[in-house]
């Protein structure tokens, strides 16, 4: 039987289990995924604004993270 703490814990480490990863670094790769993710939108949306800057950053950015989120599969 799993006590309250147990049940606690396992929502945060079942999903980084399954793909090799303990929590801390799960949430590393997370946040630095989120991070790539925002300068990603930050740089689109200053391409749009101004179209000369910028022009492959958002696309380039997209495509690496498909790319690294792919090969952990």
């Amino acid at each position: 039987m799993h006590t309250e703490p147990q049940k606690a814990a396992n929502i945060f480490t079942a999903h980084p289990q399954t793909v090799g990863e303990s929590y801390w670094q799960h949430f590393c790769f997370a946040m630095r995924f989120a991070a790539m993710l925002a300068f990603a939108g930050f740089a689109a949306f200053i391409h749009a604004i101004l179209p000369f800057c910028f022009e492959t950053t958002a696309g380039r950015i997209l495509r690496d993270l498909v790319a690294e989120m792919n090969a952990r599969h």
